[in-house]
């Protein structure tokens, strides 16, 4: 309940009294009391969730379910019943009753075919909820300080107020901070200088706040008398500001989705049904009823709770074939902001009657049937009569709920044993309209040995939820590794007709395209993906290797460029491994040569030439000098080209790979010819190349080596044969070589 402000004093007591009768204090006793509705108990059970959850998840996921039928489920219900059993209630808060009930209807509906609406309820959900937590924890602490006799001042009600709120702010700041981990979550993103500069602003005005506020009621009542209340202060402060100061570490982080609906959520709900059911039994004996059955309330809001979260995602997705998780999701997050707005209008302190019921104050007279006749209250009046009929259909409808929830419950079960493939296919003859169990089954099917029936269940989980790219791609992926391209392609040209603008299924269109001998389709494919996400780095790197096939290298170059610029900005852990970053810049700087572009190509020869070296990859470090030596010696300067060979050789031969070498040695030899350097140098250098791939005889690789061979040779004469005897010295001074011999021209 979310009283955002409280009325005057009604206990029509001194606040100074100090012979407070504490059984004027307490709603229960003073154990329920503190433990439930002051949440004496929070402390070890979130340690218990903590520590448990991290070995136990499996176990937990079940009881937090199970809970939810007891308490979760039933505090839903008992703001309805609330709202609606009386009919002086339901005309008083019509608009929320009626038209807010409407509205939801409405964009429950509407959410079931527009998918994106899915992560804002949801995140409005979440980010409501410790609001609404908040809201409770200040009504139940203002009231046990009435109780106690306190007498709150309108300045102390704000700043406990403010501080209840500051405390929500502090947590929304941190669930805001950075980007969201959740897919269902929509981070605000805030930076962590700005998040860290508001959450010591929030923390200095919250113990401002508190202090002041706090001081005066304890001055007033006394410290026994406010014992109730400062337990509920410091439950408010573990439930929201402890997890913010743990995630100042670096071990710890709130997640936002698990923390406001795990046991956080239980907690809040059992305190909810602890004051409500006070309240109803309360409300029952103003109005003369004589006794009041706690068991048959709480049969009616187990019962009611099933029936706002059970039966809406098991319709929709039998009879709609919508994803049942999806649905569950948008059936949770709209009953729970339903719960929020509407609880926030009837549990107010100011309310008289609320204040007389809840405060200890005299009992005022029922007016409850005034209206009873009109409208819908008076259309369902005999729902809750005591006639057979009525109560036969009252049991039946009971029964019939807590039957259904029971098969939640137990679907729920078997869907949680991802590793056991006969409860998963248990779950699935329940409900197979659930795209994650159907995905998990498709994985143990296949692990099982039944490709088929993985198959199936990939596709049942893409009728489920045809925007979740997830199955798609898993069957993809399968039907790839198993060859099946064809029906590969047509699933993706299906897809295609849904979502003609997904990237990621227009890459994979244009791989399939292209296996199936359709270069044109891939590549269009390839360049529409593209067009609506350009930072699809894959397909830069597709479209570069067709256009460069085509001889197109002025159209390929751009493209390497843009998927080296794309994965730089990634983080160390998300970039290709080296070598494939290495093999696209020599790529880009070839088809840059090629276009007539040599000044960017000498920069992508070093970029690759740098990545190398820094990532210890020293054959590719060598291709890169040798090909960048190339290009320059080509541009006229020699001088670092020389530089570049040498480093290259120095490479080779530091590795155990003598064919590269001896390639390495042949370039060599060609430059120092080319360069102007004396022609024993590069004859050494040939000899070195030859001595390091060893030609298989009469191969046409060994012929043509043979006649280079002859023509370095021929100019040396008779020196020809002492540099064969012993070419190692001249090799070596060619290894040292500073700069290349100037080159006079001598005008005759």
């Amino acid at each position: 309940m979310v009283p955002l402000r409280t009325g005057i004093n009604v206990m029509g007591k001194s606040s100074t009294n100090p012979a407070l009768d504490t059984r004027q204090l307490w709603i229960y006793n003073s154990w329920l009391d503190m433990t439930v509705g002051c949440g004496a108990w929070s402390a070890p059970l979130l340690l218990l969730a903590y520590f448990s959850l991290a070995s136990n998840t499996l176990q937990w996921s079940i009881a937090f379910y199970a809970l939810a039928l007891l308490l979760n489920y039933p505090h839903y219900m008992a703001t309805v019943y609330r709202a609606y059993h009386r009919s002086e209630d339901f005309h008083k808060y019509r608009v929320f009753t009626v038209h807010l009930t409407l509205l939801l209807l409405i964009t429950a509906v509407i959410s079931h075919f527009w998918f994106r609406a899915l992560p804002f309820l949801f995140t409005l959900y979440i980010t409501w909820s410790p609001w609404h937590y908040s809201g409770q924890n200040y009504g139940i602490f203002m009231m046990f300080a009435r109780r106690a006799g306190a007498q709150p001042a309108k300045s102390e009600r704000r700043a406990l107020h403010a501080a209840f709120l500051l405390s929500y702010a502090i947590l929304f700041v941190n669930f805001h901070t950075g980007r969201s981990t959740d897919p269902l979550f929509l981070s605000l993103n805030l930076p962590a200088a700005v998040s860290s500069t508001l959450l010591i602003v929030l923390a200095i005005a919250f113990v401002a706040a508190s202090a002041f506020g706090l001081s005066r009621l304890i001055g007033q009542t006394g410290w026994r008398a406010m014992v109730p209340s400062l337990t509920l202060f410091s439950t408010q402060f573990l439930w929201f500001l402890l997890p913010t100061v743990l995630s100042l570490g670096d071990r710890f982080r709130v997640p936002q989705s698990r923390y406001s609906t795990g046991v956080l959520a239980v907690m809040h709900s059992a305190q909810y049904l602890w004051i409500t059911s006070y309240y109803a039994r309360r409300e029952a004996n103003s109005e003369g009823r004589q006794s009041w059955r706690p068991l048959a309330y709480f049969a009616v809001l187990v019962a009611g709770g099933i029936a706002l979260f059970v039966p809406g995602p098991w319709i929709t997705s039998h009879i709609f074939h919508f994803d049942f998780t999806r649905s569950f999701l948008i059936f949770t997050a709209l009953v729970n902001l339903h719960h929020f707005i509407l609880d926030g209008a009837i549990w107010k302190l100011r309310d008289g009657r609320i204040a007389s019921l809840l405060l200890n104050s005299p009992p005022r007279i029922s007016d409850a049937g005034t209206n009873s006749g009109r409208g819908l209250v008076a259309s369902v009046r005999w729902l809750v009569g005591s006639s057979s009929g009525a109560r036969a259909l009252r049991v039946a409808t009971a029964v019939a709920l807590l039957a259904w929830g029971t098969i939640d419950q137990v679907r729920y079960y078997f869907a949680l044993h991802g590793d056991n493939l006969a409860d998963l296919q248990r779950a699935a003859a329940l409900n197979s309209y659930d795209t994650s169990l159907e995905m998990r089954l498709a994985r143990k099917e296949l692990d099982a040995g039944q490709p088929e029936h993985a198959v199936a269940a990939w596709k049942r989980a893409m009728q489920a939820d045809p925007v979740d790219p997830a199955p798609r791609n898993a069957l993809l992926q399968y039907l790839t590794s198993a060859k099946r391209f064809g029906e590969a392609y047509d699933i993706t040209r299906a897809a295609m007709q849904r979502a003609p603008r997904d990237p990621q299924l227009l890459v994979n269109h244009g791989i399939l395209a292209m296996q199936l001998g359709h270069p044109e389709e891939a590549l269009e494919s390839w360049q529409k993906a593209i067009a609506g996400d350009p930072d699809q780095a894959d397909a830069h790197l597709y479209v570069a290797a067709e256009f460069e096939r085509l001889g197109k290298p002025a159209d390929a170059a751009p493209h390497y460029g843009a998927f080296l610029e794309i994965v730089a900005h990634h983080g160390a852990e998300s970039r290709p491994p080296a070598p494939k970053l290495i093999g696209v810049a020599l790529k880009l700087a070839d088809c840059q040569a090629r276009a007539g572009h040599p000044d960017q190509a000498l920069r992508s020869y070093e970029l690759a030439r740098k990545i190398a070296a820094h990532t210890g990859e020293g054959k590719l470090e060598s291709f890169a000098s040798i090909s960048e030596a190339e290009l320059r010696a080509r541009n006229g300067n020699p001088d670092e080209a020389l530089r570049l060979y040498q480093h290259a050789l120095q490479l080779d031969a530091s590795m155990d790979d003598r064919h590269n070498e001896g390639v390495d040695w042949y370039a060599y030899a060609l430059f120092l010819r080319d360069a102007g350097f004396p022609p024993r140098l590069s004859f050494a250098s040939l000899l070195k190349s030859e001595k390091l791939m060893k030609f298989s005889p009469d191969s046409p690789a060994a012929k043509s080596f043979a006649k280079t061979l002859e023509a370095f040779e021929k100019p040396l004469g008779s020196e020809a044969a002492r540099i064969r005897k012993n070419p190692e010295p001249i090799q070596q001074q060619a290894l040292t070589l500073v700069r290349p011999p100037i080159k006079l021209q001598i005008n005759e």
